[in-house]
């Protein structure tokens, strides 16, 4: 059994290995949340977490009155064309994220550009290379993560405090954002994403604010047309 100290992103990363080691099958119903959370020793709360998750990657897909079950096929990504709900819809609209992501990202990167450190451009770096490499071996959850830690690194370096604190209070949404589109994302758009990340990478390294939040908000728009939205 796992330690019960486990996070939910943690149990979701064994349940996704479940997935890619055909321990649970595509179209297969998986175990009750009941003997899940015993299995992984967590709570319930913390299960179902971690399921949401999955599902939102398109991994698992739940069923009225049915259950959660292996999406089917093999797993690959960018295939079904169906998103997993939204889950802040009845707070904020996916529209409204995306909309106050390219406003405040941007600006966040135009004002981290020259304030970011040598080890957090090739931090940066680094992260959109474990992106490209988790889409390769279809490791989802790591790939999220990698996209997640890029977008960090530039807030981290913002010189406006109150940019950063409301970055802080938004960023469930943000994330929601980051794995929403997921299952829409075909290998062209995820080998577009990574020279898009690339392309900030390179304004910031030459410390040009503008460009940089010129490149952010347009892989923020990009990312939202995946989704089939127009920011």
């Amino acid at each position: 059994m796992l330690n019960k100290t486990l996070v939910p992103q943690s149990v979701a990363r064994e349940i996704q290995a479940m997935i890619h080691a055909g321990q649970l099958k595509a179209g297969e119903k998986i175990p009750s949340q009941r003997e899940f959370s015993q299995k992984f020793g967590i709570s319930r709360a913390s299960l179902r977490e971690a399921l949401l998750t999955l599902e939102t990657l398109g991994l698992l897909k739940t069923e009225a009155g049915r259950g959660t079950f292996v999406a089917a096929g093999d797993g690959a990504v960018g295939q079904s064309g169906n998103m997993a709900p939204w889950r802040y819809s009845e707070s904020y609209s996916v529209f409204d994220v995306f909309q106050t992501r390219i406003l405040l990202e941007g600006e966040i990167a135009r004002l981290s550009a020259g304030r970011l450190s040598q080890r957090q451009l090739e931090k940066m770096e680094q992260a959109t290379k474990t992106m490209e490499d988790c889409w390769a071996s279809q490791d989802l959850l790591a790939n999220v993560d990698a996209d997640l830690e890029f977008h960090g690194t530039i807030v981290s370096a913002c010189s406006n405090t109150m940019l950063k604190a409301l970055y802080q209070t938004v960023r469930d949404q943000v994330t929601e954002t980051q794995r929403q589109p997921i299952p829409m994302t075909d290998p062209e758009r995820m080998r577009q994403s990574i020279a898009e990340h690339r392309r900030i990478i390179a304004a910031l390294r030459a410390n040009d604010g503008y460009e940089a939040r010129r490149e952010m908000e347009a892989h923020i728009r990009n990312t939202a047309r995946c989704a089939g939205l127009q920011p």
